[in-house]
């Protein structure tokens, strides 16, 4: 194959921002990812199949079971997970990643969040840290990304936020009816609410129109292609450069090094399951916190037995998911008004600043539920099957309210991504393995977290109400999934530079949730987006002052 100045792995949030800035710079690129460009005419509208009932069957992909995954469990016990089981903890295989089919929640984190060591210390057992880059370096990026994707919302009924040079591009959605209940009760309360952000269409924006307010939309793709990810923003932008070659069902092996320790490009397996090779001047790796860390531990060499950018043991660690608490209210009146996308309200005001905890995280109102969603949100003692059971649907269906939000999640060293020695998928490539415990601080955050959301709801109005808390046993890497290869100014705690640049290998990247130092009390998609263009910008800039050669 023809040589290339970067080859991008992983068509996703933050690899689509990449191939955009990198193409319409001038550089050639190949753009490899491992799933199909699904469209919402794919994807039928099925409740179950959509909601990550994974047995039967991931819309989004991986379609089979040819990549398995190991689970370690809380006693130490691995267990060998298929991706029709509910431990597999699946992410989006497909062009645009979990963009296609996101709740497209949209925030910017705040800027404590960029400091977390410097403002609370690190608890005992933690490896809590400060990013080496601020709010203030990234805030240009978010604007970047806010305008280029496209993102509607309304900051200004909230204090709790960074400063911004601009409003978002476009307005929020009219309020629904959950909305209009919780409002109030959170003025009465002394708080700050706000009509959360969200890449989503509200006015024709970028060629594309507004969202249709249909009730199926977290975990389904957008039929009127409203809701903004890189599938339909940045990646045809990409494409129509000339620059850009996307190559889908390509799973990629490894980064080939040369002697000298420089990367030279990747090989993978196509669509047919040959191996090819794709030499290259630099490789970036976007393949998600999981993938990319195990792409960079297969990637073993003589200069580098451990693993691509793992001299010091980095690669796989801190990683970190989200732990979502909140509460469920019950009303005595209809709460369900059948408009999407359903979140529509938010709280920012227990972020940070709560004496004893290290965070907190936002707060909003749930995407729009739907029979399946309830199954598990029924009162307490409600039968699971049955009379019973279908009386309490028809009861609460159209009465409930849920606030929940993301907790701010304390990252330890010991959970991890590591390659198990004896799993392999279909391409012969050890699968990735899942261990270690979240934090227990975290589980104090989202106790608090759940017991503010139920006054808020007894505030709107609920008659009872259920607190969801949970206490996973091991960490999460699903949905939200960040932090195994770090980004920092010292190699001996960090996998990239502030630039996300390999430490040890200089035209090597890794550019998605991965990089993340802590995950924030927020969905972190903006975030990811935003440093994709930071970093994007860093690494043009060096390319046309070096060409990253010797």
């Amino acid at each position: 194959m023809k040589r290339v100045n970067a080859v991008v792995v992983g068509a996703g949030a933050a690899g689509g921002i990449v191939a955009k800035e990198l193409a319409t710079a001038g550089l050639s690129v190949a753009l490899l990812e491992r799933g199909k460009w699904y469209t919402a005419n794919d994807c039928r509208k099925d409740d179950l199949r959509n909601q990550r009932v994974t047995a039967l069957g991931n819309a989004f992909g991986p379609e089979d079971e040819g990549n398995p995954r190991v689970l370690v469990d809380a006693k130490g016990v691995p267990h060998i997970v298929l991706a029709s089981e509910g431990g597999y903890q699946n992410d989006a295989a497909c062009v645009g990643g979990g963009t296609l089919s996101y709740g497209a929640q949209a925030w910017r984190y705040m800027p404590q969040d960029f400091r977390m060591r410097s403002t609370y210390g690190a608890p005992q057992g933690s490896s809590l840290e400060d990013w080496p880059i601020s709010y203030d370096d990234l805030e240009p990026y978010y604007d970047k990304a806010e305008y280029q994707i496209g993102i509607s919302g309304d900051y200004s009924g909230t204090p709790f936020k960074g400063p911004r040079k601009r409003d978002l591009p476009m307005p929020p959605l009219a309020p629904n009816r959950e909305f209009e209940i919780l409002w109030p009760a959170a003025k009465r309360l002394g708080l700050h609410p706000f009509h959360l952000p969200m890449a989503r269409n509200t006015v024709p924006y970028n060629g594309r129109g507004p969202c249709m307010r249909c009730r199926w939309c977290c975990g389904f793709a957008c039929e009127v292609d409203a809701k903004n990810g890189s599938q339909n923003t940045v990646i045809p932008v990409a494409l129509a450069t000339g620059n850009c070659d996307l190559r889908t069902e390509c799973m990629v092996k490894e980064i080939l090094t040369d002697d000298q320790g420089r990367a030279r490009g990747v090989s993978y397996f196509d669509a047919n399951g040959h191996l090819q090779e794709q030499l290259a001047d630099i490789v970036v790796v976007s393949g998600c916190a999981t993938e990319s860390a195990r792409l960079l531990l297969n990637s073993k060499s003589k200069l580098f037995p451990a693993g691509l950018g793992n001299r010091y043991d980095q690669v796989g660690r801190h990683l970190q998911g989200h732990h979502y608490t909140g509460a469920i209210g019950y009303f005595d009146f209809d709460t369900y008004d059948d408009v999407g996308p359903g979140a529509s309200i938010a709280i920012c005001d227990y972020n940070h600043g709560t004496p004893g905890l290290s965070g907190g995280g936002m707060l909003a109102n749930e995407f729009i539920r739907l029979p399946i969603h309830m199954i598990d949100r029924l009162p307490e003692n409600t039968p699971s099957w049955g009379p019973g059971h279908k009386k309490a649907m028809r009861d609460w269906h159209k009465r409930t309210i849920q606030v929940f939000g993301p907790t701010q999640q304390i990252p330890t060293a010991t959970g991890r991504v590591t390659v198990d020695p004896a799993v392999k998928d279909k391409w012969g490539m050890p699968v990735v393995r899942l261990e270690g415990n979240v934090h227990p601080h975290t589980f104090d955050i989202g106790d608090v977290q759940a017991k503010r959301a139920e006054a808020w709801l007894k505030e709107a109005g609920a008659i009872h109400t259920s607190l969801a808390t949970g206490r996973p046993e091991t960490v999460s890497a699903s949905q939200h999934q960040a932090g195994t290869c770090r980004m920092g100014n010292d190699p001996k705690g960090s996998v990239v530079n502030k630039f996300c640049q390999v430490h040890d290998v200089d035209n090597v990247f890794v550019i998605d949730g991965s990089v993340h130092v802590t995950n924030g009390g927020f969905n972190p998609a903006l975030t990811i987006m935003a440093v994709a263009f930071y970093a994007s910008d860093a690494l043009v800039h060096n390319w046309k002052g070096t060409g990253f050669r010797s």
